[in-house]
């Protein structure tokens, strides 16, 4: 039999500020990895339903008056409430605390000057299949990181899917771009596969039948594989054939990949914006 993982475990208490999407599917990567919920704590004020009643089961307070130094705080807040929320950390950020970020577009410099000095902080991009453990994650530490908050940062992030760490910040806008935007271009491909095989004269509810489970089961041997994506393509294209007959359009000089390239760049620009606020 394969051995266990060890159960996560923290060098103290963690607190979570924001429980929505994103940090409501970290909470429950944590909590299956086998986090100690009496080591984490919930500030959110307007909560869900079901996070309360999650909260409530597991006995993790929620909005507490008063509560042991944290030496994690993971933000996942709006971005247009970073200015408070981070003021509001602010009194829990001691010594030993790091905090994690996955606040779209808010820079290690923005997030520095709502902290206080010499705050170690870790930018991080998520991507919304976090929300089934099967996202990827890329992490940049300021100046003030040790490397064993960096291996415990990884360990949190692991919860819902890959990681990777970058050293320039300036690629985030392109990891944005990628990773961040990235699922909406697949969702997309699957709306535009079915309109095609309505159009081709198939039934709406087959077409669209056919086309989600293509992309997803696409997906899921991708990711099962270890042959890259290039190799695979390959495998399904018979010379002369109907995928051949495909391909020639999508890799036409004006095709797929020049379209993708352009929706890439006009997300990364418009990250660029958004982070000069």
């Amino acid at each position: 039999m394969p051995d266990r993982k060890p159960p996560l475990t923290l060098p103290g208490p963690l607190l979570l500020v924001g429980a929505g999407k994103m940090g409501g599917a970290l909470l429950q990567g944590w909590l299956r990895l086998g986090l100690d919920p009496k080591t984490i704590y919930v500030v959110d004020p307007q909560p869900s339903a079901e996070m309360k009643a999650e909260l409530e089961k597991r006995q993790i307070p929620l909005n507490p008056s008063a509560m042991p130094a944290p030496r994690v705080v993971v933000l996942a807040v709006k971005p247009q409430i970073m200015a408070p929320a981070l003021k509001a950390i602010s009194m829990h950020v001691e010594k030993n605390t790091f905090v994690i970020s996955i606040l779209a577009g808010a820079t290690l410099g923005a997030l520095d000057a709502g902290l206080p000095p010499r705050t170690a902080i870790i930018r991080a991009m998520p991507n919304t299949p976090a929300a089934i453990g099967r996202g990827v994650t890329v992490l940049i530490p300021n100046a003030e990181v040790l490397p064993e908050q960096k291996i415990v940062a990884g360990h949190l992030i692991e919860a819902v899917g890959e990681i990777a760490w970058i050293g320039d910040e300036n690629l985030m806008d392109a990891v944005t771009a990628v990773s961040g935007s990235g699922p909406a271009y697949v969702f997309y491909l699957a709306e535009a596969m079915t309109r095609a095989g309505i159009k081709a004269g198939l039934p709406a509810d087959l077409a669209a039948k056919l086309a989600r489970a293509t992309v997803a089961g696409s997906g899921e041997l991708m990711h099962r594989s270890e042959l890259t994506p290039e190799v695979l393509r390959k495998h399904v294209t018979s010379q002369g054939g109907t995928t051949a007959a495909a391909l020639e359009v999508l890799m036409a000089p004006d095709g797929l990949e020049w379209l993708i390239g352009r929706a890439v760049e006009a997300a990364a620009d418009r990250s660029r914006v958004l982070g000069r606020g």
